[in-house]
């Protein structure tokens, strides 16, 4: 699908951005390859600068990230009821003697128990994926941080204190950190045998940024069946056998200052086509991150099962430009797809 790019030119914007390159696309050619985008999905891009440690702490100097001091079965909660010691002195009171029948013995006040365990697990599944649980039933709707091998985002435990996700894997030896505020948490890990079948690039930002992954398929133009982005993502089982990748998202964007993940992956091992798959990210200028400095990091899954990172730091443009488009096509890098 034809259509035009401006060059933003702007002196200021451009100066974090310096070997990326990005284009702007008018709102109205970008309404017509997208349709309307909701504000909330949306990615960032430019490898010369770093994401402060607040925001994304030591991913990339640190794959697996260190999450200090979590208890893994429980934690002990003070009930806040005072019990009488078993040697207390009873007072007895004088009474008239209609009074002075024996007396029920005290009834013991019942203490709540407030321990409860927290347990995590984990399993591979079909296209180098896990299925994810955990139990926490003493913190139900609570925010809790999933990390593996350098990706992370939040997510909100249910009413029941459950969380139970389908995400990639980075990793054979797949380890899933998963960390509450108050410092409790859980480990799980599993094996990931089919994980090198599998191509996989991640992106990943904190908050309302208009961040997107698009992967243009064997030529596929904008809007094509071949053209996965957030509004378009494929499914898992094309992936498995072979038809198409499948882009995922991660993370739940109703909590405050979420951390959020897309990650694309591309079954190379199963597919029979030959060409190449164009990689790109593209942001969304809107009233959220209109002239502001959004930060996001990338992760790149190898061969050698080693993940490839850089981290990026972008201006955008005032708000005058809501509505049109950054295009970074050189973040990710494209894929080549070679016969079997």
């Amino acid at each position: 699908m034809a259509y035009t790019k401006e060059i933003i030119t702007g002196a200021g914007a451009l100066a974090c951005a310096i070997g990326i390159g990005f284009v702007m696309q008018s709102s109205d050619i970008a309404e017509q390859r997208y349709g309307d985008i909701p504000p909330d999905q949306q990615v960032i891009t430019s490898e010369m600068a770093t994401i402060s440690d607040a925001d994304l702490p030591e991913i990339a100097d640190n794959p697996l990230l260190d999450v200090q001091e979590i208890t893994l079965t429980s934690a002990e909660f003070d009930s806040g009821i005072a019990l009488p010691e078993a040697d207390a002195e009873v007072v007895k009171a004088s009474a008239p003697a209609s009074f002075l029948a024996t007396p029920e013995a005290p009834q013991a006040v019942p203490v709540p128990d407030m321990s409860c365990e927290i347990e995590a697990r984990a399993r591979p599944i079909a296209a180098a994926m896990v299925d994810l649980t955990m139990e926490a039933p003493c913190l139900p709707n609570e925010r809790v941080t999933v990390h593996h091998n350098g990706m992370i985002f939040t997510e909100t435990t249910s009413a029941t204190g459950t969380i139970n996700l389908t995400l990639p894997a980075l990793s054979v030896e797949a380890v899933f950190i998963l960390a509450f505020t108050n410092g409790e948490g859980a480990v799980a890990q599993t094996r990931v045998e089919d994980i090198n079948e599998y191509d996989r690039a991640v992106l990943q930002w904190k908050g309302e940024t208009g961040f997107q992954i698009h992967a243009r398929e064997f030529g596929a133009a904008y809007g094509d069946t071949g053209h996965l982005w957030a509004d378009a993502p494929g499914t898992v089982a094309n992936a498995v056998v072979g038809n198409s990748g499948v882009l995922t998202r991660h993370g739940d964007r109703r909590a405050a200052d979420p951390l959020l993940a897309e990650v694309y992956t591309f079954p190379k091992a199963a597919t029979a086509r030959v060409g190449d798959v164009a990689l790109s990210v593209e942001a969304e200028i809107t009233e959220l991150n209109c002239g502001i400095e959004i930060e996001a990091q990338s992760l790149e899954l190898q061969a050698d099962g080693g993940i490839k990172t850089r981290n990026l730091s972008l201006p955008i443009p005032d708000c005058d430009a809501q509505g049109t488009f950054l295009v970074l096509n050189n973040l990710l890098q494209d894929l080549k797809v070679a016969a079997k």
